[in-house]
């Protein structure tokens, strides 16, 4: 078993990773992203060229699937959802309190709520700094698959699907601005599997 104090360093060495990924991402620009994706394509490119750039849309289907399962883990075991959920229902609650009280105008209850409120900022700030573990954990995993996944694809403009509605698209297109279809399948295959596996862990909401 770790100590508890070799569990603290590890954690501290992945949060300081994924802020670091993230940050790198966003400011070293085009570069650094390309470098991320030509190290992950050691790995990920054979994968790609033995399934062939006409059927990468499988590759996503399954990258999207993979991404969605292990985000949502990390997400249920390094949350407190019962305090998340006691949280919310405490401000529901307060909220229906606070506008009856403004309503009768009862001085002594808007102070009382007042009171109130301080604690559940509190409350509120331990859910946000809670939300920064997975967030930072998750990057680690997703970001270097998904610059490599940009990386291919804009390599590789004659790979297509065809979509209901739509028809056959090069997955390079823009559905919307800078919205590429290839993204657009990714999060709409993310999304859907993200949704099963959560409902499945019974993760988030009230």
């Amino acid at each position: 078993m770790l100590s508890e104090d070799l569990k603290q360093k590890i954690d501290h060495i992945l949060l300081a990773l994924g802020f670091s990924l993230m940050i790198g991402i966003m400011i070293l620009g085009q570069d650094f992203r390309n470098a991320v994706g030509d190290a992950v394509g050691i790995l990920m490119d054979p994968i790609a060229k033995a399934v062939g750039p006409s059927n990468f849309h499988m590759v996503l289907l399954v990258m999207a699937a993979i991404t969605a399962i292990y985000a949502s883990l990390i997400q249920k075991y390094t949350i407190d959802w019962e305090l998340m959920r006691s949280t919310q229902e405490k401000m529901v609650s307060f909220q229906k309190e606070f506008r009856e009280a403004q309503l009768s105008q009862n001085t002594y209850m808007l102070k009382k709520l007042d009171d109130q409120r301080k604690e559940m900022m509190d409350d509120q700030l331990k859910m946000s700094k809670q939300q920064f573990k997975p967030m930072a954990y998750i990057s680690i995993l997703s970001l270097p698959l998904f610059m490599w996944m940009y990386h291919y694809i804009s390599g590789h403009g004659s790979a297509t699907m065809f979509f209901p509605f739509w028809g056959e698209q090069f997955l390079t297109d823009s559905v919307l601005g800078p919205f590429q279809y290839w993204l657009f399948w990714y999060f709409i295959s993310s999304l859907g599997v993200s949704q099963l596996v959560r409902k499945a862990l019974n993760i988030g909401g009230v």
